[in-house]
């Protein structure tokens, strides 16, 4: 016989996981830009962990009706670790903290490697568009080699 009301346990793990998730979003990641006078743009970027845990059992008794006791509880914590920086089309990385692994290093490392590649690509498009104009004016137009 299938029983049409949730056990007490359902819907305090319900409960709690509905608290928990008003408490973390996309903003509270990764916060709202703010705009500077000078043209900055500074985006917050924060870490958030959070965990709970829900338990209840049903008390035996020899007297009839639902003897459930039980509980549920979370917590979270929401920690700045870097900010975003974005002025005149360059983008920085500036972290509150410093790399405890190499993973974080690396990581750390992504938009200056991101920086010297795409330097080098604009760098060699550079020298190949001066080569090309070089070799354009060093060959003389056809029309100019018989007008002498």
């Amino acid at each position: 016989m299938e029983n049409s009301k949730a056990h007490p346990i359902s819907q305090l793990v319900d409960s709690t996981l509905d608290s928990l998730r008003n408490l973390v979003n996309a903003n509270a990641i990764i916060g709202e830009a703010i705009s500077l006078p000078d043209g900055t743009t500074i985006i917050p970027v924060s870490k958030i962990s959070f965990g709970y845990g829900t338990g209840g059992s049903d008390i035996p008794s020899k007297n009839t009706g639902e003897h459930f006791g039980g509980g549920g509880g979370g917590g979270g914590t929401i920690e700045p670790i870097a900010f975003i920086s974005i002025y005149q089309g360059e983008v920085k990385l500036m972290q509150l903290t410093t790399a405890d692994s190499t993973a974080d290093r690396l990581v750390n490392l992504v938009p200056q490697v991101f920086d010297k590649v795409t330097a080098l690509v604009d760098d060699a498009k550079a020298k190949k568009a001066a080569k090309k104009a070089e070799e354009t004016a060093a060959v003389p137009a056809a029309g100019d080699a018989g007008a002498q």
